[in-house]
């Protein structure tokens, strides 16, 4: 049986659709989802959320946020969220490699969980975007405002 899932960032309706299950990285550890799951409310953490269906899996890489599961739907209102499709490999790889550079500067204390943070998500994207890449079929997954190839 398949569930309702929709995914919203404050600049758009990312995802709206039916999958298998989903899973999602929860702030207390990863989380996977089918339909007829007790009612949830929990924070995300940076990670990446899967979209299981029969014509694949779709990844997306997000940032934080809240996710609220019902029986039959599960709602993300994610702080920022891109599909594989979204993000710029060679952009992800120039990130990732500046917060490296940083991290290996021997930033000030303070700075280094800032510096840490845009590792994660640097290096998230950069996963993401490989597994799209590697994906051999995304067939019946729409995503709004991206492409399915």
């Amino acid at each position: 049986m398949s569930i309702k899932v929709d995914i919203v960032t404050p600049e758009k309706m990312l995802y709206s659709g039916d999958v298998e299950m989903v899973t999602l990285p929860g702030t207390n550890g990863q989380m996977g989802i089918l339909h007829g799951h007790a009612p949830l409310l929990s924070t995300l953490d940076i990670g990446e959320i899967v979209l299981h269906s029969r014509e694949g899996n779709e990844y997306l890489a997000v940032s934080g946020g809240v996710v609220e599961v019902r029986p039959d739907k599960v709602t993300i209102l994610a702080d920022t969220a891109e599909a594989g499709a979204e993000i710029d490999e060679q952009r992800a790889s120039a990130a990732l490699e500046r917060a490296e550079r940083l991290l290996a500067e021997n930033p000030p204390p303070h700075r280094v969980p800032e510096i840490m943070a845009s590792l994660r998500r640097s290096s998230l994207r950069l996963k993401v975007a490989r597994r799209h890449q590697g994906r051999r079929s995304a067939e019946g997954l729409h995503f709004e405002g991206g492409s399915n190839t």
